[in-house]
């Protein structure tokens, strides 16, 4: 969720920036707007991981200043910048001088392309926050195969603060604030697939990954689905109060389950439902916390995934790497007991919602559409 203490700034700097940004902002503040003004960053080479190399204080392109570094990922850098134009900070993407990289940054481009239904120019800097709602990728034909937290976001920063569930002293009451607005935006379009066109055989972050993945029985937008599933479980552990008395609580389930495309901050970070790293452990802790897989894709699975049954069982716990793995997954429970341990008494709705998420078989999963008509969003929250 929204951290305790928000800043008016995005974030405290890091040891990664090299200098003071603070004044190239307010010289930038005291001139008056204009269009791009004449100005590119200085001419020099990338740094042998293929990252641009940059200095605080320069240009990006004529259009954007660099003011730090927001993060780094495997196909490139986030820098924070400000729009001279706009007169806004943004957050550009820098994408790695590789091939490979730069290949799947034009693939990307095209899906935002798709998205905003108007011209984003082809260049390695993806600008995330000008794009236009959309309320169903799926009616597209596109997959994004990546949904998690860290690829939500919140359009504003704006909280309030509510009383927490642990009390520091009798004199002193912790708090835990939660965002006043619940749009969001979804990013990271970079693993997009089209519903028909190849696809790999494995995809999504491990702990978001459908059944059908793992199982070798092929995916398409069921599995965008189970992610969101995994998520709104997860919203659960961060902060119960948000999910069963918060007045936008379905609002903000709702605009997850539409993918928006708008924002700026991070939505949150909780305890992820399926904590693991391994195939034989990840389908014993869905068994856990959902029931025994059904027959028919047991029968299905392919040669890579039939090592993990047994006469038509899950190979569980014979199976188990270590003890370790064992006792991982006795520590989860039926899925409506963890909403109880989260947040007492769970409403039946949010339950049977999940459960439509979750469900095992791609086939009789909630379609995003289905979602949206649920009774969860019909009454109050």
């Amino acid at each position: 969720m929204v951290e305790d203490e928000v800043q008016t700034r995005k974030r405290r700097r890091q040891t990664w920036d090299v200098g003071p940004a603070e004044q190239v902002e307010a010289d930038d503040k005291a001139r008056p707007p204009a269009k791009c003004r004449p100005g590119s960053p200085p001419k020099r080479d990338d740094d042998r991981d293929g990252h641009y190399v940059f200095s605080l204080g320069e240009n990006l392109t004529p259009r954007y200043k660099i003011l730090g570094k927001m993060g780094e990922g495997t196909f490139g850098r986030v820098l924070e910048c400000w729009d001279r134009q706009t007169r806004e900070y943004v957050a550009v993407k820098v994408v790695r001088s590789i091939r490979k990289y730069r290949d799947a940054a034009m693939i990307e481009v095209d899906v935002l392309q798709q998205l905003a239904k108007n011209e984003i120019g082809l260049s390695l800097y993806l600008i995330f926050y000008r794009l236009p709602y959309l309320t169903d990728m799926h009616d597209l034909s596109l997959i994004h195969t990546d949904l998690k937290p860290e690829n939500i976001l919140l359009v504003s920063s704006d909280y309030v603060k509510l009383p927490g569930y642990k009390r520091i002293s009798p004199e002193e009451t912790h708090f835990r604030c939660l965002p006043k607005s619940s749009a969001i935006k979804l990013i990271d379009f970079g693993s997009t697939a089209y519903d028909k066109q190849n696809h790999s055989s494995i995809v999504s972050t491990r702990h978001y990954r459908a059944p059908e993945v793992i199982l070798g029985l092929g995916w398409s937008f069921p599995c965008d689905i189970w992610s969101i599933g995994c998520i709104l479980v997860e919203l659960c552990s961060v902060s119960p109060a948000l999910v069963f008395f918060f007045p936008n609580s379905a609002v903000m389930i709702w605009n997850i389950l539409v993918i928006y495309i708008q924002g700026m901050k991070i939505l949150f970070q909780g305890e992820m439902l399926f904590q693991t790293h391994e195939n034989l452990e990840h389908l014993a802790m869905m068994e856990r916390v959902l029931g025994p897989f059904p027959d028919h894709m047991i029968r299905r699975a392919n040669r890579g995934a039939e090592k993990y049954f047994r006469r038509s069982r899950l190979n569980w716990p014979e199976g188990a790497v270590s003890r370790e793995s064992i006792k991982a997954v006795k520590k989860l429970d039926r899925l409506k007991n963890m909403l109880s341990q989260y947040a007492g008494y769970p409403r039946s709705s949010l339950v049977d919602l999940l459960h439509g998420l979750l469900e095992f078989d791609p086939s009789k999963r909630l379609t995003a559409r289905q979602a949206l008509d649920h009774q969860f969003f019909r009454i109050p929250t």
